[in-house]
């Protein structure tokens, strides 16, 4: 028995090693299956016959560039193996995106969130219209939906579905599996939205450079402060974690936050204090819980033209954010920093402060400043977070159940 349990593994982890190379590579020929996975070509022979007989691949044939030759036969994910829904909250909407086993994205809509006082509640029931809209707009089958992945600024539980506190919705927790069901029987899979972030930066890092990525960090700047880490820990392997950067203590005693405590980072940085000390607001004030772009982008103007307290309130939020970051590179290592979000429109605003804030720690000096890169396309990174973490899921998942 434990020889045929062993072997079954054994198996599966070939079988997810084939199917994650054909993630990372796209159509791969059998010789390529094998060089990749460093599987013998017998059992690459086996895996794709499995694979291809369960309908969750299926070959292709490419005719030589000189057109003689037999055509070369590759392999692919079957799109119609089933399918994904995204779904992206964000402070002022949510974005449901359907996608297929390959990863083609197939449809795609956004709908404002309602600031209604009833807040999660009012919440949960248009999300379960945007995914019967979803559905209804491909008329693809409910049974062919194999996974639903979200994704929200906050504090997700770290295995359930669970959003435990988050910017929008406060100590609200929404527990999305349970409020889903029974329309919805697939999996559901809830992530931190800059992990997403952090997770996406470490791939494309890898694919460009495999042997350069060594760890990294995402810092989100917007409404709120998100922060996710990713490190290589080994081959094609990443720990990608999120820790409450946002909130964790820049004052003692500071500017209320919106998460209740006083002099968190994010009661300097996040959009909501950067309005509120510009207009030279008490700190004490109740955070506004939603800042429109549009109003932060007049703030910068003015900053622009020399006017003192918008300049002083960003330069502010920089220093808020460079002490965060040094406190955090100090109990880390050194890396690199890849500043993405809404609020990279006001580096040249922020830059003087976080540099600043980085300066006042011991390794920064010692070593010098971590590299800053800016990083615009964030919602593009959300969604290839998405992909790269959903669809290993479903891989997973399909060998798991066995292949027929």
């Amino acid at each position: 028995m434990l020889t045929k349990s062993s072997t079954e593994l054994v198996r599966q982890r070939n079988s997810v090693l084939v199917l994650a190379a054909l993630r990372r590579h796209g159509a791969l020929a059998h010789t390529q299956l094998s060089d990749f996975t460093a599987l013998s070509s017998a059992t690459i022979s086996a895996i794709t016959a499995d694979l291809e007989k369960a309908e969750v691949i299926e070959k292709s044939e490419q005719q030589a560039a000189s057109g003689r030759g037999r055509p070369r036969v590759q392999f692919r994910q079957r799109r119609d193996c089933g399918y994904l829904i995204v779904v992206i909250i964000s402070s002022d909407g949510v974005q449901y995106s359907l996608v297929d086993y390959a990863g083609t994205l197939i449809d795609r809509f956004s709908e404002e969130r309602s600031h209604d006082p009833d807040g999660a509640t009012q919440f949960v029931v248009a999300v379960r219209e945007g995914l019967e809209r979803i559905l209804s707009r491909s008329r693809i089958a409910r049974d062919k939906i194999m996974l639903i992945s979200i994704s929200s600024k906050g504090l997700v539980s770290s295995n359930e579905a669970v959003l435990m506190w988050s910017p929008i919705f406060g100590s609200d927790r929404i527990d999305f599996e349970a409020v889903l069901r029974p329309d919805w029987p697939t999996k559901i899979i809830l992530d931190n939205e800059t992990l997403l972030v952090a997770a996406a930066l470490g791939a494309r890092e890898e694919a460009n450079n495999p042997d350069g990525l060594r760890s990294l960090t995402a810092l989100s700047l917007g409404h709120s402060i998100g922060l996710g880490i990713v490190r290589k820990t080994g081959p094609g392997e990443r720990e990608i974690s999120a820790p409450n950067f946002g909130h964790m203590l820049h004052v003692a005693g500071g500017g209320l936050c919106r998460c209740g405590s006083r002099g968190c980072i994010e009661a300097y940085a996040g959009f909501y204090a950067i309005l509120r000390m510009a207009f030279e607001v008490p700190l004490d004030t109740i955070p506004a819980k939603f800042v429109p772009v549009s109003e932060l982008d007049k703030i910068a103007a003015r900053a622009r033209q020399g006017h003192r307290m918008s300049a002083f309130a960003f330069r502010q939020a920089g220093v808020a954010l460079g002490n965060g970051l040094s406190r955090l590179l100090s109990l880390t290592e050194r890396m690199p920093v890849a500043i993405t979000g809404q609020g990279t429109r006001y580096y040249d605003l922020l830059r003087q402060g976080i540099e600043e804030g980085l300066a006042q720690s011991h390794m920064v000096r010692m070593e010098g400043m971590p590299e800053l890169r800016i990083v615009f396309d964030e919602q593009l990174l959300v969604f290839e977070g998405h992909l790269n973490r959903a669809l290993s899921v479903i891989d997973s998942d399909i060998v798991q159940a066995g292949l027929g």
